[in-house]
C-alpha cells in the first residue's frame, strides 16, 4: 500500500511538472546552481571564519553588502527588463544586452566612486581603509552589475543553465582563492574582497571558454536607441527591484553600524545561509516572468506550482535554522556561538514572508504595474529597516532578528492577501513575442 501511494504521488508530481516543462527546466537549473553555490559558499565562509578574525569577517560582510547595493542601484532595472523583453525581441537580444550592460556598469562605477569619496571623508566605519581596497571595491561593483545584467539575460533567453555554470564557477574560484590567502597575503577584509573580485572575473572568462563563446556572443554591439525605447519600463522595473531587494542587501552593513564587527561576523554566518536559501523562491518567481509571458494559458498553474514549492522549501529551512542555529555558528567558529547564542534562531522564518513577496513581483511585471507596486514595497522596506533598527536598539542582535522577521512576515501576509483576493493571474493582456521569429543564436 505505501508503495502504491508513493507511485501515485510520483505520477502526480510528474504530471504537474510535464505541464510546466520550461518552468521546471529553467528553475531547476537555477536551483541546482543555488544549491551548489550554497555548499561552496558554506565552505568559503567556514574557511574564512577559521583563518580570519571575527572583526575582519564582519567588515568584509559589510563591504560586500555595499557592493551588492551599488550593483543593484547601478543595474537600474535593466536586467529585469531583459528577462521580459528578450523573448519578445529575439533577433535584437544581443544588442539590447550590450546596451544594458554598458549603461549598468557605467552607472555602478559612478556610484561606487561616489561612495569611496564620501567614505573617505566620513570614515564613520572605516570600511574603505586604503587605495587598494578602494580600487577593488569599485572594480567589484562594476563586475557585480555586469553579472546581474548578463545573468538576467540568460534567464530571459531561457538559457538558465549557463547562468548556473557561471555561479558555480564563481563559487569554486573564490573558494580556491580564500584557501590560498594565508600563504600570499595578510588575513584582512581587503583580502576577502580580492577573492570576490578575482572570482567573478575568472568565472566569466571560464564560462565563455566552456560554452564556446556563447556568453561573449550574448553581449552584442550596444543598441542604445532600442534600449531608450524601453526607458519607461526600465524605470518601473528599477523602482520595483530597488524597493524589493535593497533592504535585504544592506542588512549586514546596518548590523555593523548598529552593533559591532564581531556581532556582524556571527550574524553573517546565518544570514549567508538564509540569503542563499531565499534564492530558491526568488529564482522560481523570476523564471515565472518569461515563462508566463511566453505561454500565458497556464499562468495560474505555473504560479501555484512555483508558490507551493517555494513555501515548502522555506518552511523546511526555517525549521532547520530554528533547531540548529547554535550548532551552525559553532561549525563556522566557536567564538560565533559565544557572541550570538540562540539569538539568530528565528531568522529563517523570514523566508516564508519573502516567498510571498517574491511571487507578488511577477504579477506586477506581467501586468506592467511595477511603478504602482513599488509604492507598497517601498513602505514595506521602510518597515523592515525601521523594525530592524528598533529591535537592535531595544534587544541587540536578538531584537534585530525579531524586528526583521516580524516586518518581512507582515509584508508576506499582505502580499498573500492581495494575491488571493485582489488578483486574477490570467495574463498578459498584451501580445507575446512572434513565435515564428527565429531564436537568437548565441
Amino acid at each position: 500500500m505505501p508503495i502504491a501511494t508513493a507511485r501515485a504521488a510520483f505520477a502526480c508530481v510528474r504530471g504537474v511538472l510535464r505541464e510546466s516543462t520550461t518552468l521546471a527546466m529553467n528553475s531547476g537549473a537555477l536551483a541546482i546552481g543555488a544549491i551548489a553555490t550554497a555548499g561552496l559558499g558554506f565552505a568559503y565562509w567556514w574557511l574564512a571564519a577559521r583563518m580570519f578574525p571575527p572583526e575582519a569577517i564582519g567588515n568584509a560582510s559589510a563591504i560586500l553588502s555595499v557592493v551588492g547595493l551599488m550593483g543593484l542601484l547601478g543595474e537600474a532595472g535593466l536586467g529585469t527588463l531583459l528577462i521580459g523583453e528578450f523573448v519578445r525581441h529575439p533577433n535584437k537580444g544581443a544588442a539590447l544586452v550590450g546596451a544594458a550592460a554598458s549603461v549598468g556598469v557605467a552607472l555602478t562605477i559612478g556610484l561606487a566612486l561616489s561612495f569611496v569619496v564620501v567614505a573617505h571623508f566620513a570614515a564613520s566605519t572605516n570600511l574603505i581603509d586604503g587605495w587598494l581596497t578602494g580600487i577593488l571595491f569599485v572594480l567589484g561593483c562594476g563586475l557585480t552589475a555586469f553579472s546581474m545584467v548578463v545573468d538576467q539575460a540568460f534567464v530571459g533567453s531561457l538559457n538558465s543553465s549557463i547562468r548556473m555554470i557561471q555561479q558555480v564557477l564563481f563559487s569554486v574560484f573564490k573558494l580556491m582563492l580564500i584557501a590560498a590567502i594565508p600563504f600570499v597575503s595578510r588575513t584582512s577584509s581587503t583580502a576577502i574582497l580580492m577573492t570576490w573580485v578575482a572570482g567573478i572575473l575568472a568565472s566569466w572568462i571560464a564560462v565563455d571558454l566552456m560554452t564556446n563563446g556563447r556568453a561573449r556572443r550574448l553581449v552584442g554591439r550596444p543598441d542604445f536607441r532600442l534600449l531608450h525605447t524601453f526607458r519607461r519600463k526600465v524605470f518601473d522595473h528599477y523602482a520595483l527591484d530597488v524597493t524589493l531587494q535593497a533592504p535585504g542587501i544592506i542588512v549586514p552593513y546596518l548590523v555593523l553600524v548598529l552593533l559591532s564587527p564581531a556581532a556582524t561576523a556571527a550574524f553573517a554566518a546565518l544570514w549567508m545561509l538564509v540569503s542563499t536559501a531565499s534564492v530558491i523562491p526568488a529564482v522560481l518567481a523570476t523564471v515565472l516572468f518569461p515563462v508566463v509571458r511566453a505561454g500565458p494559458a497556464k499562468s495560474r498553474h505555473h504560479f501555484l506550482v512555483s508558490l507551493s514549492a517555494s513555501l515548502s522549501f522555506s518552511l523546511a529551512v526555517a525549521l532547520f535554522i530554528f533547531i540548529c542555529s547554535e550548532r551552525i555558528l559553532e561549525i563556522f567558529n566557536p567564538a560565533y556561538r559565544e557572541i550570538a547564542g540562540s539569538s539568530l534562531r528565528l531568522l529563517g522564518f523570514s523566508l516564508i514572508g519573502s516567498a510571498f513577496k517574491f511571487h507578488a513581483c511577477p504579477l506586477a511585471r506581467l501586468g506592467d504595474t511595477m511603478r504602482r507596486a513599488s509604492i507598497p514595497f517601498a513602505l514595506g522596506g521602510l518597515l523592515e529597516l525601521g523594525l530592524l533598527v528598533l529591535g537592535a536598539k531595544l534587544g541587540g542582535l536578538q531584537g534585530l532578528v525579531i524586528g526583521w522577521t516580524v516586518a518581512v512576515s507582515i509584508e508576506g501576509l499582505c502580499a498573500a492577501l492581495i494575491w488571493a483576493f485582489g488578483t486574477n493571474p490570467g495574463f498578459p493582456a498584451e501580445p507575446t513575442r512572434d513565435l515564428t521569429a527565429p531564436p537568437l543564436q548565441i
